[in-house]
């Protein structure tokens, strides 16, 4: 993803990349980022308006607090972060622009919305969500599915830890009404698949987004990064950045 958004970048006449950041150790420090002047480093010294982070849970806190420190906007697309990793952004949306979003196509902003209305509904339906990803994927199910889980169970005014069924190994009972269920694949090179089921007797909707290229997540980080230098302090959202778009 890192890569993505360099590339992303150079086709955009309104972002310039400062510098690319990069782990201890890493075989890139140092290095020139895409042929330019700029170097691949550990450290930051250059004066950014916005902090652009796919990093992982390990790392996310340590991108977090360098754009506290340099007083930058932070948009992060890393996944599988926790309840004390949110809390730390709500904290630092205080002082500092904040976005996170687990998917920054603009096609699953889109999805998101047409998901929530459909939960809204159809508040009885049952909903199950398919997610498919490359085999190196780590969390399951993916971020993009539970941020759509939860679209489903804000519409319906649910708490969504309560409903959600992230696995049904070993459990020999039937589905149980109102319960939001989940399935994750993780196979070859596939990019990203989310398919969001709603099901009664007789009928079913299905909502599917398939992306074939992660340049569109990369183009989405871009967009946000636009966007959010001109804000002030505060948390936001993809659905913000998706009403300049539309």
């Amino acid at each position: 993803m890192g890569q993505a958004v360099l590339q992303a970048a150079r086709e955009r006449a309104d972002a310039d990349i400062v510098a690319a950041l990069v782990r201890s150790g890493s075989p890139c420090s140092g290095q020139q980022v895409g042929g330019s002047a700029l170097a691949y480093s550990v450290a930051l010294d250059a004066a950014p308006q916005v902090l652009v982070d796919f990093s992982n849970a390990d790392a996310f806190g340590d991108a977090l607090r360098l754009a506290v420190e340099r007083r930058c906007a932070f948009v992060s697309g890393t996944t599988g972060i926790d309840a004390r990793q949110r809390a730390a952004m709500a904290h630092a949306a205080a002082t500092i622009p904040v976005l996170w979003s687990a998917n920054f196509s603009l096609g699953v902003a889109l999805l998101t919305r047409l998901v929530a209305q459909a939960a809204q509904a159809f508040p009885q339906w049952d909903c199950e969500i398919i997610e498919a990803h490359h085999g190196a994927k780590r969390d399951a199910p993916s971020g993009t599915a539970l941020a759509l889980g939860r679209a489903v169970a804000h519409a319906r005014e649910v708490d969504f830890d309560a409903v959600a069924r992230r696995s049904r190994d070993d459990e020999a009972r039937p589905r149980t009404p109102g319960e939001i269920g989940f399935a994750a694949v993780r196979a070859g090179d596939i990019v990203g698949e989310h398919e969001v089921m709603f099901a009664t007797r007789g009928e079913r909707i299905e909502l599917v987004h398939r992306a074939t290229d992660r340049a569109i997540f990369a183009r989405g980080a871009l967009e946000a990064a636009c966007w959010i230098a001109a804000r002030q302090a505060g948390l936001y959202t993809l659905d913000d950045v998706f009403e300049r778009a539309r």
